[in-house]
């Protein structure tokens, strides 16, 4: 049945246009959407079921368009191919748990123990997202986890430490001027660094390629170019998203505190600070994401030479991952 608002159903296929930004913003939208981090097992389950019922032809006559793409929703932000993803490491999550994590990376004039502990704690959260929404077709092992984990945290410590040290031992700055640099310390350290997570955490796909597949859905073979492709399309999303986050709520912040407000009442100042950054943050992610479609198309002519004898279609298409 028909559902108002609702166009018609395809099993594994966006509910938006994804050709045009706006589309995108509004399917990342739903991937985010922190409602789905309440579904219990129950309404997992059943929405797993309806979608299987789908597939196989089974569906109750009453079932509307409204009701699949609700269940396509929850089983996709919830689940990954044979695994259920752990809460904080959901694209669903990433803002309940991730803003406050981008609260203690802005905290004034943080210590160098603050400074390494956000910062590893970011890394950390990062890491966990990149693992669990990757493009899991091809089985990953854990020591390549482990060694781009490890990588990730030290790139984001180094830079984050480095920049600190330079700019307390630069005496050519003011006192203001050297504390007004540290708020935007996090910026170049996150952005630094998250990008190389994603490469450390997703170095394996470029070394086994991932599936490429036609417009029917049948896999057609691994393409190792697909997989560079997709690592620098989801690369630059972590280079623009942290831009926003680590830029704006400093300059907000120090305007607010100028103000008589947090001037008369110094204990307001975190809470305000965290409730910038959060909604800073809620705004910026599926803005960043949505640069680029999670389903990418690419030419055939462009991948490797073997793909032509493979197909004769002329555009085939991956899973970016996120």
């Amino acid at each position: 049945m028909a559902s108002e608002g609702y166009p018609p159903f395809k099993l594994n296929r966006p509910r938006y246009d994804q050709g045009t930004y706006l589309g995108r913003l509004r399917h990342f939208m739903d991937v985010i959407d922190p409602r789905t981090l309440f579904t219990t097992e129950a309404k997992l389950q059943a929405s797993v079921t309806l979608l299987e019922d789908y597939s196989n032809g089974n569906l109750k006559s009453s079932t509307t368009d409204k009701q699949l793409w609700e269940a396509q929703k929850i089983k996709q932000v919830i689940q990954t191919p044979g695994e259920k993803i752990f809460m904080p490491f959901r694209m669903s999550g990433n803002v309940p748990f991730g803003a406050p994590i981008v609260t203690g990376l802005l905290l004034p004039n943080p210590s160098m123990f603050h400074t390494i502990f956000w910062q590893w704690l970011n890394q950390s959260h990062n890491a966990g997202i990149n693992f669990c929404n990757r493009n899991a077709t091809k089985e990953t092992p854990t020591s390549r986890f482990l060694i781009g984990y490890c990588g990730a945290v030290t790139s984001a410590l180094s830079i984050a430490v480095g920049l600190n040290l330079l700019i307390k031992n630069a005496h050519k700055f003011r006192p203001a001027t050297k504390l007004l640099i540290k708020k935007f310390i996090p910026f170049p350290a996150v952005a630094t660094a998250s990008t190389c997570n994603v490469l450390l955490m997703r170095n394996f796909e470029l070394s086994e390629g991932i599936e490429v597949f036609d417009q029917n859905e049948k896999m057609v073979g691994t393409s190792k170019i697909a997989a560079r492709k997709a690592l620098k399309e989801t690369a630059l999303t972590r280079i623009c998203l942290p831009a926003p986050v680590f830029i704006i709520p400093p300059i907000i912040m120090s305007v607010l505190e100028k103000t008589k407000f947090l001037q008369t009442y110094p204990r307001i100042h975190l809470p305000v600070n965290a409730v910038v950054c959060t909604t800073v943050f809620g705004l910026a992610l599926p803005m960043a994401i949505a640069l680029f479609p999670q389903l990418s198309q690419v030419e055939v002519v462009d991948l490797e030479p073997e793909f032509r004898d493979l197909t004769q279609d002329s555009v085939l298409y991956y899973n970016k991952g996120l």
